[in-house]
């Protein structure tokens, strides 16, 4: 039988670690390899805005029908001055074709496929370090996937220099994902300035851009976390942007996603939907209702909108404070290295410094998880638990101390 030919596959380095969490059964384990969220009390919160806007959403009683291929057109016109400072029905808005996707990963895998399939293009480039999931996204859609150059190892900022120097010799046509912000793993983002040499590199050598936001609002701000987006736009350059809403509106289990693709005209993108919604209807054929709908009604009612970005400058605090909390703490555990740089990492990611030993030695010894890489998600200390942690992280970088 053909099942029995079947191997058996590698564990997602993430979600695997997180099986190995579940299982356990140690009192005082914490999760730091896990990309969640989790607020002071060590839950997924739910958000003020949103359970407002669940509210009025149930009492409408609405059937439960099939949304357009594409998603309803409310979602796709709620995110235009998110994400791009722009009003839907403008000239230059015209230009932009949304489409609701199941969360950011599926943005992500259709953009590959209209490129791929669509488009023609055969090759794409990442970050090197990036988020595991986007060489596996693009290979399977058939791209030859490579690296350019972002941190090098032992590194404390990026290396642009050596990533402008990749792009300038990639061929025309290829396509490069570019972090928008907060970077994943490493929390370390390009400076402001170096957005605008990276897009004239990229339009000198005919260059795609794919701009991946899984956390705008989680670095500086709404505005300026999407400040990349709209220098692309800006610049007449037609590119992809993958959107995700399950951080910012910790809607994780809602899978709201979307694909927007920036065409020269109004006319262009037309052509651009017929195709997204072709792969679509061949893929997923429609995506999901109800986290749409709450993410459109609370981006649509002034009230709620103003209320989210509250909400939303809170998590963003959280997350600053514990940062400095866990370097503090650690200089009280007895570490010796210079840890200031966790402090100045963007978003919900620190890429610690730590190597695959002490990372091995964190969880086997005191059930504290994270990614081989050293990468540990800071959004899942709090108070309660980050004195542990830094004692935990000691032991492993120190382990003949008594």
């Amino acid at each position: 039988m053909f099942l029995s030919r079947l191997s058996m596959a590698p564990r997602d380095p993430i979600l695997g670690l997180n099986e190995r969490y579940s299982q356990d059964p140690r009192p005082g384990k914490v999760n730091l390899a896990v990309g969640v969220y989790y607020d002071e009390s060590g839950r997924i919160p739910l958000l003020d805005c949103v359970r407002e806007a669940e509210a009025a959403q149930v009492a409408l009683r609405l059937p439960r029908g099939y949304q357009p291929i594409d998603g309803a057109t409310a979602f796709q016109e709620a995110l235009l001055p998110v994400v791009f400072g722009l009003q839907p029905g403008t000239p230059r808005a015209s230009r932009i074709t949304t489409v609701q996707t199941v969360g950011g990963t599926s943005a992500l895998r259709l953009a590959a496929d209209f490129l791929h399939r669509v488009s023609g293009v055969e090759s794409a480039l990442i970050s090197n370090p990036t988020w595991e999931n986007h060489r596996g996204v693009l290979a399977s859609a058939g791209m030859d996937v490579g690296t350019y150059r972002y941190l090098p190892k032992g590194a404390l900022q990026p290396d642009l220099d050596g990533l402008l120097a990749d792009l300038e010799h990639t061929p025309a046509g290829t396509v490069v994902v570019l972090h928008a912000c907060c970077h994943n793993p490493t929390g370390y983002d390009l400076p402001a300035g170096a957005w605008a040499l990276l897009i004239e590199v990229m339009r000198r050598n005919g260059l795609i851009a794919l701009l991946d936001i899984a956390y705008q609002g989680f670095g500086d701000g709404l505005d300026e976390d999407a400040a990349p987006v709209r220098q692309f736009m800006d610049s007449g350059m037609p590119c992809l942007v993958a959107i995700s809403f399950s951080k910012n509106f910790s809607l994780y289990g809602e899978r709201v996603g979307a694909l927007s693709v920036v065409a020269p005209d109004a006319a262009t993108s037309e052509r651009v939907r017929s195709q997204l919604k072709v792969l679509i209807r061949t893929n997923y054929s429609n995506p999901p209702s109800h986290g749409a709908h709450l993410v459109s009604r609370v981006l649509s009612t002034a009230v709620l909108r103003e209320q989210w970005r509250g909400e939303l400058d809170g998590v963003r605090v959280r997350i600053r404070r514990m940062r400095h909390r866990l370097v503090a703490a650690l200089y009280e555990a007895g570490m010796d290295r210079d840890l200031s740089f966790i402090t100045r990492q963007k978003g919900m990611f620190s890429y610690s410094g730590l190597t695959v030993e002490e990372m091995r030695r964190l969880r086997e010894t005191s059930g504290v998880y994270g990614v081989n890489s050293g990468r540990i998600c800071i959004a899942a200390l709090n108070d309660g638990n980050v004195d542990r942690v830094a004692r935990a992280i000691a032991l492993a970088c120190h382990p003949h101390r008594k």
